[in-house]
C-alpha cells in the first residue's frame, strides 16, 4: 500500500496531473487525511513500534513531524530504505538544500537544528568532500589497537563496577552505560577527564531534539572541542585527535572540530543507547534472561537483537531531495527532508521469518556512502562492557517490571531514562595495581603506546555512594563526583 492522501498539503509541492500518487488511500484513517505524525512527543517514545506498523499500513515512506513546525518524510519500509541510503543522484545529504530552512520556514530555535543543520563534516557531504572527510575519519581509527581499546574498556568497567558493587543497587544508565563511552571517548580523543562530563550533557540535550537548551548546548560543544584541536595542534599524542590534525588531507581547525563532533555523537550518545538496550533485554526477555545463570552469556545475540528490534539511532540518515521525485508512491518536492527510519525498516513484514541471530543486514549503522565507519568498534566496545558486568554481577536483575521503564522523548534515538537493577552485594574488590590512580583510569594525557591510544587503566575501589534506590539522576550528573571518587 501507498501513502495517497493529500500530498499537496503535507509538502507543499503541486503534483502532476494524473499524478497516481495523490489518489485517496489507506492512510486517512491514521493520519487523519494528511495530517503528519508527531515524533517528538512521550506518546511516541513509549510506543513507537505501534507507530511504525500503523505508518507502515499507510505506506513504506510517510510524512511526519519531527519538532513543531518542522515536516519531513520518514522511510519505514526495508527496501526503500536501501533504495535512498543509496541514491546519491536523487537525494544529497548536505542540509544547505533543506528549502523549507533556506525559505525561512524552520524556526530560529527548533530543537531539531543541532542535529539536522549544516556541519562541514562527512555526514553532512557528498562526492569529493565527503572523500576527504571520510578518509581522515577512516584513516585515524585505523590506527586504533582493538586489544589495547578491549583492555582499556574492560579495565575502565571493572572501575565504574567497583563504584556501585558495595550498594547492591544502581542505575545501569547513568553509572554504567553512560560512563564507559565517555571514558573510551576522552581516551580515544586525547581528552581530559575534567571535560569529560559535558560529552555526555550536551550531546543528550541535541538527540533528545525537544528541548529550547539546544542552541546553548550546540555552543558548549563548539567551545569543547575548540580547547581539544587547540590543544592537540600545541601537544599531539598518539590518540584519534593528533592523527586527524597529521592526516594528508590537512583538515582546518573547523573541519577537525566537526569531524570529531560527528565522531563524539556515536561515540557517546549511541554507544550508551546500545549498551542499555542490550542490557533491558538480556535482564528482561527471557530468552536471554533465562540463561545468565547457567553460565551462557548470549551477548551476541542480544546485540543482534537490539541492533534489529532498537538501534540506538532508530530514526536518522537524513537526505534531501535533489529535485522534486515521486518515491514509495509519495511525491516529493525539492528540497524535502527524508529520513530514514532503522527501527521501522528493521522491522518490516517483508523480513519475516529471517532469523535475527547472526544476521548482519540490519540498517543500525545504515548503509551505502554514509554506513557508520565505527561499527566494529562500537560493537567491541559495547560487547565487552556487557560481558564483564554479567560476568562480576551475574545474579543481577531490574528493580522494576521492565514495562515500567521510560524512554527519553525525541524523533532520533531509542534511549531510555533509567535501568535501575538489584543484585547481592559484592565484597570490597582488591585495590588496582600500583600503576593506575586510585581514583580512576590512566589520564588522557598519560604516555600511550605508538599506534595506540587506549593504555592500560587500573581499576580502583570508589566509596560507596550515598544515593537512595529512588533517586533518578540524567545520565551524566554522577561523572564528577565519580571522577573525583566520591
Amino acid at each position: 500500500m501507498t501513502y495517497r492522501p493529500n500530498a499537496e498539503a503535507a509538502t507543499g509541492a503541486v503534483p502532476p496531473p494524473g499524478c497516481p500518487a495523490h489518489t485517496g488511500g489507506p492512510a486517512v484513517g491514521y493520519l487523519g487525511g494528511g495530517a503528519r505524525v508527531p515524533m517528538y512527543g512521550s506518546d511516541f517514545a513509549a510506543d513507537p513500534h505501534g507507530h511504525y506498523a500503523r505508518m507502515r499500513a499507510a505506506g513504506p515512506i510517510i510524512p511526519v513531524e519531527l519538532a513543531p513546525g518542522v515536516n519531513a518524510w520518514l522511510v519505514t519500509g526495508y527496501s526503500l530504505a536501501l533504495d535512498v541510503l543509496r541514491d546519491t543522484e536523487r537525494f544529497t545529504k548536505d542540509p544547505r538544500s533543506w528549502a523549507a530552512l533556506s525559505e525561512g520556514r524552520i524556526p530560529e530555535d527548533s530543537p531539531v537544528l543541532g542535529i539536522m543543520m549544516y556541519r562541514p563534516n562527512a555526514l553532512f557531504s557528498d562526492g569529493a568532500a565527503h572523500a576527504r572527510y571520510r578518509g581522515a575519519i577512516n584513516d585515524s581509527l585505523s590506527r586504533i589497537d582493538p586489544h589495547a581499546l578491549s583492555e582499556y574498556v574492560e579495565r575502565s568497567a571493572e572501575t565504574a563496577i567497583d563504584s556501585f558493587a558495595e550498594r547492591g543497587e544502581a542505575d545501569l544508565l547513568s553509572e554504567y552505560a553512560a560512563i564507559i563511552p565517555l571514558l573510551v571517548f576522552n581516551q580515544l580523543f586525547g581528552s581530559t577527564p575534567e571535560q569529560g562530563s559535558e560529552l555526555v550533557r550536551v550531546t543528550a540535550i541535541m538527540f533528545d531534539a525537544t528541548s529550547d537548551e539546544t542552541t546553548q548546548a550546540n555552543a558548549d560543544m563548539l567551545r569543547y572541542l575548540a580547547d581539544l584541536v587547540e590543544a592537540k595542534r600545541h601537544r599531539p599524542d598518539a590518540d584519534v585527535t593528533s592523527w586527524m590534525i597529521a592526516h594528508p588531507s590537512e583538515l582546518s581547525d573547523e573541519e577537525l572540530m566537526q569531524q570529531i563532533a560527528l565522531l563524539l555523537a556515536a561515540g557517546t550518545e549511541a554507544q550508551m543507547n546500545l549498551i542499555a538496550n542490550a542490557l533491558r533485554l538480556l535482564l528482561s526477555d527471557d530468552r536471554f534472561a533465562g540463561e545468565l545463570s547457567g553460565g551462557s552469556l548470549p551477548v551476541q545475540d542480544a546485540l543482534d537483537e537490539v541492533l534489529w528490534t532498537d538501534p540506538p539511532l532508530a530514526n536518522f540518515g537524513a537526505r534531501f531531495a535533489r529535485y522534486d521525485v515521486e518515491i514509495g508512491g509519495a511525491w516529493l518536492r525539492m528540497g524535502d527532508p527524508v529520513l530514514i527510519s532503522y527501527a521501522a525498516a528493521n522491522n518490516d513484514p517483508e523480513l519475516a521469518g529471517a532469523d535475527r541471530i547472526g544476521n548482519r543486514a540490519h540498517l543500525a549503522w545504515s548503509a551505502g556512502e554514509h554506513r557508520c565507519p565505527a561499527d566494529g568498534t562500537a560493537r567491541a566496545i559495547a560487547s565487552v562492557a556487557i560481558e564483564k558486568l554479567l560476568d562480576r554481577i551475574p545474579d543481577l536483575e531490574l528493580a522494576v517490571p521492565a514495562e515500567r521503564l521510560t524512554w527519553r522523548p525525541g524523533p532520533f534515538h531509542r534511549a531510555l531514562t533509567s535501568l535501575p537493577v538489584r543484585f547481592p552485594v559484592l565484597a570490597k574488590p582488591a585495590p588496582g595495581p600500583a600503576s593506575g590512580p586510585a581514583s580512576g583510569p590512566v589520564p588522557a594525557s598519560a604516555p600511550v603506546p605508538p599506534l595506540s591510544s587506549v593504555p592500560p587503566a587500573g581499576t580502583s575501589t570508589a566509596r560507596p555512594s550515598g544515593s537512595k534506590s529512588g533517586d533518578r539522576r540524567r545520565p551524566w550528573s554522577p561523572l564528577g563526583d565519580w571522577w573525583r571518587g566520591r
